[in-house]
Order: structure tokens, then sequence, then C-alpha cells
């Protein structure tokens, strides 16, 4: 198997769009099925950087999180409906793309840098023991860095800094693969080599050939 280019001694993976099939539209979609009065509001990037970037940074508890959108819906519902509507967005992990990290671990040191929080690890990892037989995805990657976990989220540097400097990895040496233009371009100012995923047309299997 081969990465785009063989100067890179470690890949960093994102997880949401690039290993994990998402479509954030779904959870917008069942919060307003669920009755979410201003969903408009609390979707918007104001809100979000208030609420969904604070839970991600572990800022916030999931009780607190779900409080938030129980509040606000017209109708009484209870944690797991919360859960329900959030967990939406969670599509699928093609065996193949479970295959490549297995084998791209085995060539490179690989990391996964993710932004992402408690109840979405937590159901993410009910699908992997359910559907692969695994209880995470730590046997795929030397080490996963999870927002919620290390308190710090992308596009801030001081997460790609954290990665870095724990790892002893060399910016030249890295690629990180992300599927936000935001965060490829903080990774950039940072000397990061980095490969922005156009989820749309491309899969991180496009990326290798494996022999």
């Amino acid at each position: 198997m081969t990465i785009i280019s063989n100067k890179y001694q470690n890949i960093i993976f994102d997880l949401g769009g690039v290993v994990l099939n998402i479509d954030p539209l779904l959870t917008a979609k069942a919060f307003s099925d669920l009755g979410l009065s201003n969903s408009n509001e609390l979707f918007s990037p104001s809100k979000q950087k208030q609420l969904f970037d604070l839970y991600e940074k572990g800022e916030i508890s999931s009780d607190g999180f779900r409080n938030q959108f129980k509040y606000h819906c017209s109708d009484k519902i209870d944690d797991a409906a919360v859960d329900r509507a959030w967990n939406a967005m969670l599509l699928d992990l093609p065996k193949e793309r479970l295959l490549l990290l297995q084998k791209a671990k085995a060539l490179h040191r690989t990391f996964l840098l993710s932004n992402t929080n408690d109840i979405h690890i937590e159901t993410f990892n009910v699908y992997l023991e359910k559907n692969f037989g695994i209880p995470d995805l730590s046997g795929c990657f030397e080490k996963m860095y999870l927002s919620y976990k290390v308190g710090m989220r992308k596009p801030d540097a001081e997460i790609f800094e954290l990665v870095l400097s724990e790892n002893n990895l060399y910016p030249n040496e890295t690629l990180f693969i992300d599927d936000s233009i935001e965060h490829i371009e903080s990774a950039k100012k940072l000397g990061i080599q980095t490969y922005w995923l156009d989820v749309k047309k491309e899969s991180i299997n496009d990326l290798f050939v494996i022999d």
C-alpha cells in the first residue's frame, strides 16, 4: 500500500467525514421533527460556538448538553430522544475503510484527531462492536486525540501542537487528512502537510494503492 507520497512518515486522520460517513443535516432535521422551536438559532455558527464547541471541548457535560435541547423543544422529550436526534448524523464506516486504516498503521505512524463528544463516541463504539467486533478504533491508530477528552478542538493550533509534541512528529513528515478547509488551513500554518478530502467526490481509499 502506498500513500500519496512515501515521504510522509506520519498520518493524522480526521474521524467524521473522513473515516466515518456523516450527514449533519439529518441531525438538524431530527431536532426539527422533535419540535425544536429555534433550530436556526441553535444550529447557527454563533450558537454552535456557545454550545457545540463547548461540548466538544468537554466544558459542559452530556446532561447539560441534552438539557439545552430539551429546554427548547416544544414537546416534552427525554434524554433518549435527544440522543437519537443528535446521533442521526452518524452513518456508517465501510469495511474497506477500516481495513485501510489497519494497513496504514502497519506502514506509518497513524493518529486520529477528531472534534467529537461523549454521546457520539459512545454510540459509534456500539456500532463498531456490533458490526466489526471491536470495542473502538484504538487498534487502528498509535494514539487517538478526541477533543472532549483533551479539552481542545480544531482548528485551534494548540491541538495540532499537542499531537506533534507528544509524539515527536516533524510537521514536514506528517500528513493531515480532513474534510474541513478551516482545519486544513490551520494545520498548514504549523508546517503540517495536508490533504483536503472532498467527501462528495472521494474517500480515503482513493488516496491509497493497496497491493
